[in-house]
């Protein structure tokens, strides 16, 4: 491999990128909303909000995320097109962000459940005693403790969420895997084509996870 073929594919990935964290970001942030109510219902005491949360876990965590994303990209637009009497189409941008925030508030849902089910009983019992309400006890006391101790999880799921951008190569996102396939279709390539590839998620990925033990410290330290 030499520096000329570094050359020549780091524009591509670096345009990939800037899409593969674009779609990442957003869809862990819209993923931490639905894992957010999800997990909610899990912890609280309504069957049949905790039956709809259990049937969305399994079936994310039941099926492999290339799957999800064919389904997202292919199926679901053909139901739509046929319920509606259009020609519904889904962009593969779209479409990824879909499937990264479905996917993601799935295991999110396991973290809220796991940090609400972790605050000791005996805040809510304080907030009671202090004459808070249900509402206030749980934005207050109890809110507070699990957001706290779920972050080094979030930042995990996040990490995995980045690393999961790839497989959506597969229904033509252009992230850094599709560009470097791109850029290979092209040039031929291979061998340095991938080892570029590698090292831009080896080093996307280091940092991701320097930033993930400064945050597992700071917050330890509390």
């Amino acid at each position: 491999m030499d520096l000329e073929s570094v050359k020549n594919i780091a524009p591509m990935l670096l345009r990939g990128l800037r899409l593969t964290m674009e779609i990442s970001v957003v869809g862990i942030l819209i993923g931490f909303l639905i894992g957010s109510v999800s997990g909610y219902a899990l912890h609280g005491h309504f069957r049949a909000g905790r039956r709809i949360a259990g049937v969305y876990i399994w079936l994310i965590r039941g099926t492999p995320l290339v799957v999800q994303a064919l389904y997202v990209y292919f199926v679901v637009p053909l139901l739509i097109s046929a319920a509606t009497g259009t020609n519904f189409t889904l962009e593969s941008t779209a479409a990824g962000i879909i499937v990264i925030s479905l996917n993601s508030g799935a295991f999110i849902s396991t973290i809220v459940k796991g940090a609400l089910d972790g605050v000791e009983i005996g805040q809510t019992e304080a907030g009671k005693s202090l004459g808070l309400t249900n509402r206030q006890v749980m934005w207050h006391l109890i809110v507070p403790p699990a957001f706290q101790s779920m972050l080094p999880a979030l930042f995990n799921q996040f990490i995995i969420s980045v690393k999961d951008t790839a497989l959506l190569s597969i229904i033509s996102v252009n992230e850094m895997t599709r560009q470097t396939q791109n850029y290979i279709a092209r040039t031929f390539q291979t061998v340095p084509a991938y080892t570029v590839c590698a090292l831009f998620y080896l080093v996307l990925l280091s940092i991701l996870m320097v930033l993930q033990k400064f945050i597992e410290k700071k917050f330890s330290l509390k």
